[in-house]
């Protein structure tokens, strides 16, 4: 178990979310007529846009320590 790889790809997850929610808020009320077409609710936004940064955060944390395990049995076996 890779716990680098695991920690890399749930930050990439985190950027999709990010993204797909950055999206959805940017292109709220946009149309190329002028009418509302598209419902946004906000609340759930900005509830995955924390999500998000909350999982990237956590992931990152997770590389650290794994760069820190890393390194101790590097300097254990050295």
């Amino acid at each position: 178990m890779d716990l680098s790889a695991i920690a890399l790809q749930g930050m990439e997850q985190a950027q999709v979310q990010l993204g797909n929610a950055a999206t959805s808020l940017a292109g709220a009320g946009a149309s190329p007529n002028g009418a509302n077409l598209d419902i946004v609710d906000l609340s759930a936004e900005m509830v995955a846009l924390m999500s998000a940064k909350n999982d990237y955060s956590v992931n990152l944390s997770v590389l650290k320590t794994a760069g820190q395990i890393e390194k101790q049995i590097i300097d254990l076996l050295a």
